[in-house]
């Protein structure tokens, strides 16, 4: 029949009717909306199962640690462990609710630790005096003098935080890319662009050509125009993908969280040991500097008990592991750098089935023959003179903008992560989470201020996608920044972003 009636296909001789042609335009736009989520899919996949691995191994290590300070403490420290068993247990819940982005100050932590480790345990060795509140703040405040636990807690604070910073920063990479690519995957598609699939994909059927597979390079424009918003995603996506990358070599290399994680319990041993092997020393000390407390009138029984015989205590290393880890990461991340610009051609050679780019015989949007306008660029400002797609280039997608923003703001948190700096993520628990952005000064700047004060340091917050427990349980959904917030963000993040690469 006569096509005048058809408002999407050419409109010469056609088989279909308005019914039809718009049946088909619904079906090319689902069809085309699953393909995109589907493609989503396998990359929130990969992304997803590399941070299970990775926190999986992370955990491990961690509980590894705890329960062979739990087997061996005891028979080695006697009360010493046994009354003091709930401030180990505190440190390890710490250290793991700061893994998991609570909002805990490591270093914090790590400092009240050895403070209410040396309270109790000078309290214990000293069981003839009586040692009150006040007399533990002195001698506290003159410990760090003294040095009691020896090297080991600002050894273990300075390879910690940084190995924590670092192996927090990397798992919650790998979620906020499978959260950029779950929300953009959503976006629905543009009434032109719908226009355009249609006749790519079904107005063939319409002049009876069922069997025309589109020319490649028809597809490649016509999906170009579609996806020129997520295209824009590229740059930033690459940066994430490449600092994911740089702080993994950190993860297995200087601040190798296998040696350093693995090992907690050892340290704390060590620590002990050396406030054993110098209690005389240090007990005269703090005497000298706070006075000597008064004789107890309780009964002093029996001092803490010694060690009950050396038990050696190991670290079993895992170290091969997390390089296997580390390489299969890299060789994910390596692979997905391009996503977003090789999308197009993934789906017109998989999806949409377009023939070869030098077939004279393809549906060319009007007929089975060439295709001869050139392939646009990428992204959205390329689009202009898209023959095949009407884009006002001058409105952006604001969803893609967000997540482009988002991808800013991890990739500027793993900037910081490189060089041990921290940078605090909210628990986005509810729908009304902020985000914040990086550190904005030079980095010659910055470590000289950190170096003064680096226990008063406030760390920087930003928002995640929605963890609980030990694997992930999707993302969690956040309200989007107003428009002047992301100008805000924009500037704060962008700036150290360029120090850092």
């Amino acid at each position: 029949i006569l096509g005048e009636h058809l408002r999407i296909c050419p409109q010469g001789y056609t088989c279909c009717t308005s019914e039809m042609e718009e049946n088909f335009a619904n079906k090319s736009r689902s069809e085309f909306e699953a393909m995109m989520k589907e493609a989503g899919r396998s990359v929130q996949a990969t992304l997803t199962a590399q941070h299970r691995s990775f926190d999986s191994y992370f955990q491990d290590l961690l509980n590894k640690s705890e329960k062979a300070l739990y087997d061996a403490f005891p028979s080695m420290y006697g009360e010493l462990y046994t009354q003091n068993m709930k401030v180990f247990k505190d440190l390890y819940s710490e250290l793991r609710r700061y893994y998991r982005s609570f909002n805990i100050n490591l270093e914090e932590a790590l400092n009240e630790f050895w403070t209410r480790l040396l309270e109790r345990l000078f309290k214990l060795m000293n069981p003839q005096y009586h040692i009150t509140d006040e007399y533990l703040d002195c001698m506290v405040k003159h410990a760090e003098q003294h040095k009691p636990f020896g090297e080991v807690p600002r050894d273990l604070k300075v390879k910690a935080t940084r190995a924590f910073i670092a192996a927090r920063s990397y798992a919650q990479g790998f979620l906020v890319g499978s959260d950029v690519v779950k929300k953009v995957s959503q976006v629905s598609l543009s009434h032109e662009c719908t226009r355009a699939i249609m006749k790519l994909m079904y107005c063939p059927h319409c002049r009876g050509m069922s069997s025309v597979k589109p020319c490649n390079n028809y597809c490649l424009n016509v999906v170009k125009g579609c996806l020129a918003n997520q295209a824009d995603l590229n740059t930033e996506w690459k940066y994430l993908m490449d600092s994911l990358m740089v702080v993994a070599d950190r993860i297995d290399g200087p601040y190798n969280v296998d040696t350093v994680i693995g090992t907690i319990h050892m340290r704390i041993a060590e620590a002990i040991s050396n406030l054993q092997e110098n209690k005389d020393s240090i007990t005269a000390k703090v005497f000298q500097g706070c006075g000597n407390p008064k004789i107890s009138t309780k009964s002093s029984s029996s001092e803490d008990k010694k060690r009950r015989g050396k038990v050696t205590l190991e670290a079993k290393s895992s170290a091969q592991a997390l390089e296997m880890l580390v390489l299969d990461a890299k060789g994910n991340l390596t692979a997905l750098k391009t996503y977003w610009i090789t999308l197009p051609s993934s789906l017109c050679s998989k999806k949409v089935m377009a023939s070869s780019a030098l077939d004279d015989k393809c549906w060319n949007g009007m007929t089975k023959g060439s295709y001869l306008p050139e392939v646009m660029g990428d992204g959205l400002a390329n689009q202009i003179n898209n023959p095949e797609v009407e884009v006002d280039i001058t409105k952006p997608d604001m969803t893609i903008r967000q997540q482009i923003m988002q991808l800013k703001i991890m990739t500027n948190r793993l900037g910081n992560a490189n060089i041990g700096n921290d940078v605090d993520f909210q628990d986005t628990s509810d729908d009304m989470s902020g985000s914040g952005s990086g550190d904005s000064c030079p980095d010659d700047v910055c470590g000289k201020r950190l170096s003064k004060s680096p226990s008063t340091r406030q760390p920087e917050t930003h928002a995640i996608p929605k963890q609980s427990g030990h694997g992930v349980s999707g993302a969690s959904s956040r309200s989007l920044p107003s428009a002047s917030l992301l100008l805000l963000l924009s500037v704060a993040a962008i700036a150290p972003q360029h120090l850092w690469r």
